[in-house]
């Protein structure tokens, strides 16, 4: 008899759980992953009033949004360190699903990448992150160590730990955008990346012209990510293609990273290869980084708790293991510079002792251990600074005559104990061969809620089979569809399609007009008709992809351009009860085919005045001069072009 699929997978998931590797990788995207989510955290209070307002400082939002927003930072931040790690994994899932839930993020400015941050965030609850390059080592150590008996947290993770983000993120998300880009035109003629990258609202700074005036490049290069996303599910755990996958993705979403005006998206992605960085290149890092012989030799009391928990310290931080700690009463006798020191004195204080043979103690050798772990030394020099040292003396002096030593009653360490909660989900998986059982029934209907979602959108919505041809199994779609996409992160990944450029031919910018009938730009859209820093992320997807679409809409426009101005103007400094802005339009062309300097001919077409923005005591109205559907006729094309027709 055959075995069953759980059986089968249950199987490898087991052989995966037993499999222990260095936890150095995972604590990388851990980091990453609370970095990217800080920076994203930082732009959402920087941008409140425009993202969360009605009408930017004047139809006021939340008020706890404020107060929210930090909340959610520091668990982003705690989550980059390590502290608390599960804690912190927790609250950032939690303040993710909320915010883009029951707020304007999902609504009108869509990041992109908020269903990837959520699905990797409730990972992170469950992964054991923490094992390494985070505080929670550290306080572990430092709470169950006692002198004569250092613990060593655990700093090995099941390789699965590493597997199950690419599996259950990054694989179908690849997978689903490949199936969807076969429904698109210029993606179906290797020429995805090319046409977002020729329009002025999606390019970044760099002008990357040399690079999109090659046909067989551009071509080259959109077949080649079609190809990528459809084989990465099936071959990223294969050790022979790990490497050349994760080149593969870098440069991709590197790519992403400086060409487009979505740079959260574009580093979102890219922390999730550090996932398959191979485990010797991380030993090699390390060993880079370490300097072969100590610098400075430190001699400590081995039966002072104080001294033990100061050496503990000094070693989490140094990553270059630049001090090398001695206990004074197996190493003083052999060691030059302490000869001569009673036993006495040599208890009251902490001696450090240079490559030169040079002796230092109390405050003194604490400046030396900052100075020789190099990235500190800034602080040695600050504690050097006359008054800082004196006030360091004294505190050190009375830190120093008051500690104990140890007797028979404090050598013995601690009894770890496990929270309620980790007891709890111990007590859930139970033995090796259950964890992995449960895992692989997870993983099933994961894969099942994802078919759901890639079905759905990839082929029955553009088969236009709704609700009325499939009956209740079009309602049940829908109902796991919007489970798997607020609480899971499954998500259609339609993104530069073709449905979403063809025709997106006019686009708006917005200036103002001073006291003296001067004409400003708007810090918002560049002459060249480019989003500008740091108008990049949701702000960009808010005006390219809601407000000016390919089908344009007056309430839309209206709606969006009065949160710019309201924002910029009042930043700017004017007075919206009586402001005048203006509404330009160029037109643009999105061809389907390839055309030589695209990119450079729409950046330098004209802008035409196309209507007013007028501000009366706090209300704004849009008077449009032409109607949104009139074309403006096309200046003379740039040297070069190719294939252009002009009406």
């Amino acid at each position: 008899m055959k075995p069953s699929l759980v059986s089968r997978l249950s199987g490898i998931l087991q052989h995966a759980l037993e499999k222990q590797v260095p936890a150095t990788g995972l604590a990388m995207f851990r980091i990453g992953y609370g970095l990217v989510a800080l920076q994203e955290i930082l732009f959402l209070i920087y941008f409140r009033p425009l993202i969360f307002d009605d009408l930017p400082y004047i139809d006021q939002g939340p008020a706890m949004i404020a107060f929210f927003l930090p909340l959610w930072s520091l668990a982003a931040l705690g989550l980059t360190l390590g502290w608390h790690t599960r804690l912190s994994a927790v609250v950032n899932y939690l303040f993710w699903v909320l915010f883009t839930a029951f707020t304007s993020m999902w609504r009108d400015f869509d990041g992109g990448f908020d269903q990837m941050m959520i699905s990797s965030g409730l990972l992170l609850i469950f992964l054991p992150s923490e094992r390494a390059l985070s505080l929670d080592r550290l306080r572990l150590a430092l709470k169950y160590s006692v002198p004569g008996q250092r613990y060593h947290p655990p700093n090995y993770v099941p390789v699965l730990a590493y597997y199950i983000p690419l599996l259950i993120t990054l694989a179908p998300l690849y997978f689903d955008s490949a199936i969807h880009k076969l429904f698109s035109e210029h993606w179906r003629n290797g020429l995805g990346p090319w046409l977002p990258s020729s329009h002025p609202y999606y390019i970044s700074p760099l002008d990357l012209s040399w690079l999109l005036d090659r046909e067989w490049l551009q071509r080259g290069i959109g077949y080649t990510v079609i190809a990528f996303q459809f084989v990465f599910p099936f071959l990223f755990w294969h050790p022979r293609f790990r490497v050349p996958l994760m080149a593969l993705g870098v440069l991709f979403h590197a790519g992403i990273t400086l060409s487009f005006n979505i740079y959260p998206f574009g580093m979102g992605m890219l922390i999730h290869y550090l996932l398959m960085v191979p485990f010797s290149w991380w030993r090699r890092l390390g060993e880079w980084i370490r300097i072969a012989d100590p610098r400075l030799k430190v001699y400590y009391d081995g039966d002072c708790p104080l001294c033990l928990r100061t050496v503990i310290v000094v070693e989490h931080f140094d990553v270059r293991r630049a001090v090398r700690f001695l206990d004074l009463q197996t190493h003083a006798a052999s060691e030059p510079a302490l000869a001569g020191l009673e036993q006495d004195a040599l208890l009251k204080d902490l001696y450090a002792v240079d490559h030169l043979g040079s002796r230092y103690q109390g405050v003194d050798a604490y400046i030396q251990i900052l100075k020789a772990m190099g990235y500190t030394r800034p602080l040695g020099w600050l504690l050097q600074m006359p008054g800082i040292y004196h006030l360091a003396h004294r505190i050190y002096r009375h830190v120093a005559d008051s500690r104990f030593r140890c007797d028979s009653t404090c050598i013995t360490p601690p009894a770890m104990e496990r929270g309620p909660v980790e007891r709890a989900w111990e007590q859930f998986l139970g033995t090796p061969q259950k964890k992995a059982l449960r895992l692989a029934k997870i993983l099933i209907v994961l894969a099942v809620l994802q078919l759901n979602s890639t079905l759905h959108y990839g082929l029955l919505h553009r088969l236009k089979l709704g609700e009325n041809a499939l009956g209740p199994v079009a309602a049940i779609s829908n109902m796991l569809l919007s489970f798997s996409h607020g609480l899971l992160g499954i998500t259609p990944h339609a993104l530069y399609l073709a449905d979403h450029f063809k025709g997106y031919e006019t686009l708006f910018a917005i200036t103002w007009m001073d006291d003296q009938g001067h004409e400003h730009w708007l810090p918002f859209i560049s002459q060249e008709g480019r989003i500008i820093t740091p108008n990049w992320g949701r702000v960009h997807s808010m005006w390219a992809n809601v407000a000016v679409t390919p089908r344009l809409d007056e309430y839309r426009l209206s709606k969006f351009s009065a949160k710019v101005t309201a924002f910029y103007g009042t930043r700017l400094g004017l007075d919206l009860d009586d402001a005048h802005f203006r509404l330009k339009a160029k037109h643009i062309r999105m061809p389907a085919d390839w055309e030589r300097g695209l990119r450079r001919w729409n950046l330098s077409q004209p802008w035409h005045d196309a209507g007013e923005l007028i501000w009366k005591n706090k209300v704004m109205r849009l008077e449009l001069w032409k109607p949104l559907k009139v074309r403006i006729r096309y200046s003379e094309p740039l040297p070069g072009m190719e294939k252009m027709e002009h009406p």
